[in-house]
């Protein structure tokens, strides 16, 4: 690499040493005779000129050079910059020019992504900020009250007390969710693999939010009678998790009398693919790509009334690939959302 450089900067020193030879020898030339000395012995002149030129303006300007750009490179190592620092130094302009936009281009995607981290970071202080200083003033509030005398008053005492409860319950259950998806977003979260039938997880799941279900009279129902069972490898408390937030998602934005379905489907021979789908609300086009965002919400007041921490999501996402599987989304507003994940077969 080092050769090749050198070689490049040869056509300089030889074109220079040219015309400093070319001129001096002229020089020299009309200079003899001016003063009547000149002879035959001129000739060895360039040929004793050239050679000197040429070392000289090969070592002054590839030194030159040399010591200019190293001080970019330790310049630009200063930053940080590995790529440069991993290449050996190179006095080629073509070659250094790639090299330091390279650099540049680099330096402007990383100043990007801090802005848009920086950002990010910003909304998601504000938002856990938001979720827990509701809870927290109503539990404040009712206490305060029951402070002031209203603590006298046994019905007003119980009633108070019981919703001072559930302000402190949401603020566990949030509490509970944000420490979740920290250990798994740093991998601190280890998975219990195991083999399990995956409609008889489906159903318990269904089981369990039946009455949630059937106060908005919505059905949860299979696509089709299973009759075997379905053997999945992965962790099946983490992947209960999953259908539980999908299907209370599909309950809490479901429509009054309407269904929520789950398919299972084979995707390829080692692989299924489980979908969760509703005829609720749907989630207009701009919205579902932060729709895994944590505490992001598509409608803001009506997710608050319906309750949850605004991290059920994020928490699915990260459980999925955590799984080293993929998780997608199809909604259409006003039509229904479609939720699905891919899970290892065993058979």
């Amino acid at each position: 690499m080092r050769k090749k450089n050198l070689k490049k900067t040869y056509k300089f020193a030889i074109r220079t040493s040219l015309y400093v030879t070319m001129f001096t020898t002229l020089l020299v030339s009309v200079f003899l005779y001016y003063y009547h000395s000149f002879n035959w012995q001129v000739i060895f002149f360039p040929l004793i000129c050239y050679p000197l030129c040429f070392l000289i303006i090969q070592f002054r300007v590839e030194r030159f050079i040399y010591r200019r750009v190293k001080k970019i490179y330790d310049d630009l190592t200063l930053l940080e910059s590995t790529n440069l620092r991993q290449q050996p130094i190179t006095t080629d302009m073509g070659t250094l020019t790639r090299e330091i936009d390279k650099y540049a281009k680099n330096k402007k995607i990383e100043i990007e992504t801090l802005k848009i981290r920086e950002e990010y970071r910003k909304e998601f202080l504000g938002n856990v900020s938001h979720e827990l200083k509701t809870p927290l003033f109503t539990v404040q509030g009712y206490i305060d009250t029951l402070l002031d005398g209203a603590m006298e008053d046994e019905k007003i005492r119980k009633k108070y007390l019981n919703r001072a409860s559930k302000g402190v319950e949401r603020l566990i259950y949030i509490i509970k969710d944000l420490d979740m998806i920290t250990k798994l977003e740093v991998g601190d979260l280890s998975l219990k693999k195991e083999e399990f039938d995956i409609v008889a997880l489906v159903k318990s799941v269904f089981e369990l939010f039946e009455m949630k279900a059937a106060k908005k009279k919505i059905t949860l129902t299979f696509d089709m009678d299973y009759s075997g069972p379905i053997l999945v490898y992965a962790d099946k408390e983490r992947i209960q998790q999953v259908l539980t937030n999908l299907i209370v998602n599909s309950i809490k934005y479901g429509r009054e009398k309407g269904t929520t379905e789950v398919s299972i489907e084979n995707l390829i021979k080692n692989k299924a693919i489980v979908r969760v789908t509703d005829n609720g609300e749907g989630i207009a086009k701009e919205n579902i790509p932060r729709l895994f965002e944590r505490f992001y919400r598509v409608d803001k007041s009506g997710s608050r009334k319906e309750g949850g921490s605004g991290l059920g999501l994020a928490i699915v996402k990260h459980i999925i690939e955590a799984h080293e599987e993929k998780i997608y989304i199809e909604s259409e507003l006003g039509v229904g959302s479609e939720f699905s994940f891919t899970l290892e077969k065993t058979e």
